[in-house]
């Protein structure tokens, strides 16, 4: 049975993150009263908020607030849970797989390249097997459970080596994700020890491996030299100009970026990989021109353009999968950084162009965004940033991280649930209960079924 689709003129968005999810609810109502239709395309049926993921990792929010449903919030957008694996927009087709094998056509009038990046990784050994990113609410669940399940096992061990094998934990990538990831695992895991009298701080290692000779780029020098002093002061290793060169059955070997001589050697069961993100694949299996780091080439106005800088009609893209110039002048390499803070307001300028293109008068306007700065949080009460260019920390800069965020956490049902959970902390304390077999759901089950009775019996 084939897939039903719409007749009418379509508007596909490829990626259902911040710029689809803007695009959409920006759109879809004037566009079915046009006469066409939104359609949106994404392998999942939510856009995932990913500034709070470290805030899920901590224990402050739960991880289902953070995200949105595509189908709750864009009940004028036709949604498909697939994946776009091919994009020929000289026919105007793009090829979906859908869950089950199948496959489906989908053709359209316009298209937005919106699909976002990926967590980039490098050929280490070991760590593909060992690792775990930052970039899913998956992984923030999956992070903070398996943080709560091995201090939990590490207070009954007799087996020094596995104890100091279970609490060492390690983050690799020293930018705003990975600052924030090490400093709520910090906080979590000291209020963890204090409920557990088996346990000491002294115990714990956490370690956070940066290959550049500083962190947090975002902020100014000073700020970040303050940061690096701050984790220090709580007991975190920082260990700059150093990479993980293996990870082979979680004993990790650190090496100096400077003359490749090891720094460490250790075991760890917690290693998270933050260094960095790449373009969406799907950018490449498009026939879209692509720049060196496999973004799609974009002019300013949002509109994607042929390798010889011509408009390609009816083709749009913003957010991280996206080369947009950055007309500031501030962005490296004179194009925007990949963050949420761009990809919301470009999403919300192509939705005004696209329309006005299609439907207006065909006045677009070129993107030119002064960043409003950054800010971090590093655990309760606990921040540094610039907002306004106005440098902050300790909780003035928590409290600017989550006013922003509050605010910029799209729909205000799901505001509302993040700032519930917030104060729900403030009145009862951080949440600390973990939740086991996530991974085999059905383990109580099968064991009660008789199913290990069964494999005793077979052997």
């Amino acid at each position: 049975m084939a897939l039903k689709l719409s007749e009418k003129p379509r508007i596909l968005l490829v990626g259902g993150g911040y710029v689809g999810l803007i695009v959409a609810q920006q759109l879809q109502k004037k566009v079915k009263a046009a006469g066409g239709i939104v359609t949106l395309v994404d392998p999942l049926p939510y856009m995932t908020y990913q500034p709070f993921l470290p805030e899920i990792v901590g224990g402050h929010i739960e991880a289902r607030h953070a995200l949105v449903s595509h189908r709750r919030h864009l009940k004028d957008t036709e949604v498909i849970t697939g994946k776009v694996t091919s994009v020929d927009h000289e026919a105007k087709i793009a090829m979906v797989a859908l869950d089950g094998g199948t496959s489906v056509e989908v053709p359209y009038q316009d298209i937005v390249m919106g699909a976002g990046a990926n967590t980039r990784t490098f050929p280490i050994e070991g760590l593909a097997e060992h690792g775990i990113g930052l970039k899913t609410v998956e992984e923030a669940v999956s992070l903070r459970n398996k943080i709560l399940e091995r201090l939990e096992s590490a207070s009954t061990m007799t087996d020094e080596a596995a104890k100091r094998r279970a609490l060492s934990f390690v983050v690799v990538g020293g930018g705003f994700a990975g600052i924030e990831t090490i400093a709520e695992m910090e906080d979590i895991i000291r209020d963890v020890v204090k409920h557990n009298p088996r346990l000491s701080q002294s115990d714990v290692r956490l370690v956070l491996v940066e290959a550049m000779g500083r962190i947090m780029p975002e902020v100014g020098e000073d700020q970040a030299v303050g940061v690096v002093e701050h984790l220090r002061g709580r007991g975190v290793e920082v260990l700059l100009n150093t990479s993980l060169s293996s990870a082979v059955d979680g004993e990790l070997v650190l090496i100096s970026m400077k003359d490749k001589s090891e720094v460490d050697r250790f075991e760890a069961d917690t290693l998270v990989w933050t260094a960095g993100v790449a373009a969406n694949a799907v950018a490449r299996s498009s026939s879209f021109p692509v720049d060196e780091r496999g973004r799609i080439t974009a002019s300013a106005t949002l509109q994607i353009i042929s390798e010889e800088g011509d408009v390609i009609p009816g083709a749009w893209t913003a957010g991280d999968i996206a080369a947009v110039p950055d007309l500031t002048g501030a962005g490296p390499g004179g194009f925007c950084v990949p963050n949420a803070q761009h990809a919301l307001r470009q999403a919300k300028l192509l939705a005004k162009n696209l329309f006005s293109a299609r439907y207006g008068n065909g006045e677009i306007k070129e993107y030119k965004h002064d960043s409003l700065g950054a800010v971090a949080g590093l655990g309760t009460y606990k921040g540094v940033g610039n907002p306004m260019g106005i440098k902050l920390k300790g909780v003035f800069a928590w409290a600017a991280h989550r006013g922003y965020h509050g605010y910029a956490m799209p729909t205000l049902e799901r505001k509302l649930r993040v700032v519930g959970g917030w104060a729900n902390e403030f009145v009862f304390g951080r949440d600390i209960a973990e939740v086991r077999n996530l991974d085999t759901p059905r383990k109580a089950f099968i064991e009660a079924a008789g199913g290990g009775k069964k494999k005793e019996a077979a052997k």
